[in-house]
């Protein structure tokens, strides 16, 4: 921000050059329409060229153009063209270029020259010959001054004007048959675009006027022009009874109106008298070239190249309707506040508030600015600088957003990383966990359970510890939650009812203690439902306390189905004051298989997005021979393990059927040596 408004404050061409481009946009998107125009060009064009030859002209060409106008009665005629040197066709240069002898060419020096014909045709006429500023000496050049009289208030207007030490104007007689003197300086511009031009000047310590004000004094028929100034500069440059506000050094802002091809006139038109008396009948008249030879063309902020002395009628244009453009100095000091005001806003933004909403930001004060400027300009003919602001607004709200990035970079690098870590954590505590879960292979003739976690670390378990030959406990549990916790809460769980089964405690007693201690442990908010059981193998009885869980399937050989539901809370909710206090209930099972699950079965979803519910059990139950634990617990997970990428819940399921209560054999593996002696 610093370097940028030293920048500014600095304002070096190129820095100028962003500035000029919203000045030219302004004219661009809204130029200056005019039907009439109080000013019209005698054009020395092509056609011209091709009727008097070579130029410059005999001065008898000019002569008579100005009798053809000046019988019109037009305000005033001007000269975008120099007359430095004497007439190459006059009697006297003829004389001097052929050495002849005065005496043999008496008639001939009693021939007006035609310097004499044209300085009286400026005598008689309200005519207005241009100078221009030099920083070198021109040859031949007389002692000249302005023809206006300048009056000033409030200071010297020396002090404030744009100087050149020299002047290059047109022959001393000339200059002083004329009516006025008109500068045809212009500033020097890096891109060549014509933009603004002084309306007073100083040669070699005296004023002028420029081209344009010369020519509105001398048609108002006004010896004076008077200058206003403060303690900053100039403010107003008059000619009654027009009064035009500048920049401290008398600086206008050019107004240019699309060109008119019917202000235009050929200068061998007006010299044959083909025109109506109307065309110049109180206009003023300038007389400049368009031929491309004579290369006096330039380039305009309306984005065209016209001839030169159209930017002179577009300043006596602006002057006459007061549609200049005025480059306010104070405007400079609110566009340097209010650029630094917006950019500090959309920059404090751009760190505070999500990157689509800042963007919004950026291109509201986007929009904000240009809307200032273009009202400004509409409304009040002022020039207010809108490209730097933008530039200004876009590096900091650019620089906003660079450091933003780095910033949440780094903090999503340094997520990344705990991510990573936990994820490695997870993985871990994932794969302790599997080693809670028992192997149960060996008893996979008459119990079998499988448990397919949805994250890293499974909410379920399941669990089977033979206390005796004939006698087994088993359990399967849903944890509340998903994650670490909910992890740790089952391993909890696990190892107290393990502990208590291999005491052989009455399934009552059992539960009573998982309960209790899942109470004490002060998981917040967090429970278990569970079924727990107690079976045996020789009777075939099977007893078993459902907290909280699914409903308990049973079915016999005939695939009869009955669904028995949980008479219990959930665990860890509430403390038991008595094995009372458990509800437990005991049927047989030597005809019959016991099917338990969590709700990640029932909720799961199958291929086709609908979930299998306890109906889905029952289908796949229906659909299969030869019913094992092994192969029923099998079939419902492969149902809806079938391969999506994240899985909706944990799947567990036990079956119990005591039609083979015979224990598999461990297979044996072969020993292979990892060591060699040596």
């Amino acid at each position: 921000m610093i370097i940028l408004i030293a920048l500014k404050i600095a304002n070096p061409s190129f820095i100028k050059s962003i500035s000029y481009i919203s000045f030219d946009l302004y004219q661009k998107t809204f130029p200056l329409k005019k039907q009439d125009s109080s000013v019209v060009i005698i054009d020395i064009d092509e056609k011209s060229l091709s009727k008097f030859g070579q130029f410059p002209w005999s001065r008898s060409v000019f002569a008579k153009i100005i009798d053809k106008v000046h019988a019109t009665e037009p305000k005033a005629i001007g000269f975008d063209v120099f007359f430095t040197e004497k007439d190459k066709q006059s009697p006297e240069e003829i004389i001097k270029s052929y050495n002849l002898i005065p005496t043999d060419v008496a008639q001939l020096q009693n021939i007006k020259g035609h310097d004499e014909v044209f300085r009286e045709g400026l005598e008689k006429s309200k005519s207005v010959i241009a100078v221009l500023g030099s920083n070198v000496s021109s040859h031949g050049t007389y002692d000249r001054s302005a023809k206006a009289r300048f009056l000033s208030k409030g200071g010297d207007p020396k002090e404030f004007t744009y100087a050149y030490p020299y002047s290059i104007g047109s022959l001393e007689k000339l200059e002083k048959s004329a009516k006025g003197l008109g500068s045809i300086s212009f500033l020097d511009q890096t891109d060549g675009i014509i933009r603004s031009l002084p309306l007073i000047v100083r040669f070699q310590n005296k004023l002028y006027p420029t081209m344009g004000l010369e020519m509105v004094r001398v048609g108002n028929n006004q010896k004076n022009l008077y200058v206003e100034l403060n303690e900053v500069g100039i403010t107003r440059i008059s000619s009654r009874p027009h009064k035009v506000s500048s920049d401290p050094n008398g600086i206008i802002w050019i107004r240019y109106k699309e060109s008119q091809k019917n202000q235009y006139i050929s200068a061998s038109s007006v010299f044959d008298g083909k025109f109506e008396e109307s065309k110049f009948k109180n206009k003023y008249v300038l007389i400049g070239a368009s031929a491309q030879g004579l290369f006096d063309l330039v380039k305009t902020p309306l984005g065209v190249t016209i001839p030169g002395v159209e930017v002179h009628a577009n300043v006596i244009e602006n002057i006459l309707d007061e549609s200049y453009l005025v480059r306010n100095p104070n405007t400079y000091i609110f566009e340097l506040l209010f650029s630094i005001l917006v950019a500090c806003i959309t920059f404090f933004f751009s760190q505070k508030i999500k990157p689509k909403f800042s963007l919004s930001i950026f291109f509201g004060s986007f929009v904000l600015v240009v809307l200032i400027g273009f009202g400004i300009f509409l409304f009040r003919s002022e020039l207010v600088d809108i490209s730097y602001p933008i530039f200004m607004l876009t590096i900091t709200f650019l620089t906003g957003l660079y450091f933003r990035f780095v910033e949440e970079n780094k903090i999503a690098l340094a997520n990344l990383q705990k991510e990573a870590k936990l994820l490695k954590e997870r993985e871990l505590a994932g794969e302790v966990q599997k080693s809670l879960f028992p192997d149960i292979s060996r008893f996979e003739n008459f119990i079998y359970a499988t448990n397919v976690p949805a994250r890293d670390v499974s909410g379920d378990y399941f669990d089977v510890v033979g206390v005796n030959k004939n006698e087994y406990f088993f359990t399967l549990a849903d944890v509340s939650g998903k994650g670490i916790k909910a992890g740790m809460y089952m391993a909890k769980a696990s190892s107290i009812f393990r502990t208590l089964s291999n005491l052989s405690y009455p399934l009552e007693k059992v539960v009573f203690g998982v309960n209790n201690e899942l109470v004490e442990a002060k998981f917040k908010g967090m429970f278990v439902t569970a079924v727990f059981g107690k079976f045996n193998i020789e009777t075939g009885d099977v007893t078993f306390v459902n907290a909280g869980h699914e409903s308990i399937m049973v079915f016999d050989r005939d695939k009869n189905f009955e669904f028995i539901k949980s008479e219990l809370p959930p665990i860890g909710i509430i403390k038991y004051f008595a094995e009372s206090m458990v509800k437990s209930k005991t049927i047989n099972l030597k005809d019959k298989t016991f099917v338990v699950y969590t709700d990640g079965v029932t909720e799961g979803y199958l291929k086709n997005g609908e979930e299998l519910g306890a109906e889905g059990v029952q289908r796949i139950v229906t659909t299969l021979d030869n019913i094992t634990p092994k192969k029923l617990v099998d079939s419902i997970a492969n149902e809806l393990n079938w391969g999506a990428e994240k899985l909706r819940d944990d799947i567990t399921c036990l079956a119990l059927d005591l039609q083979n209560t015979e224990l598999v054999k461990p297979i044996k593996k072969k020993k292979e040596d990892t060591e060699k002696k040596a």
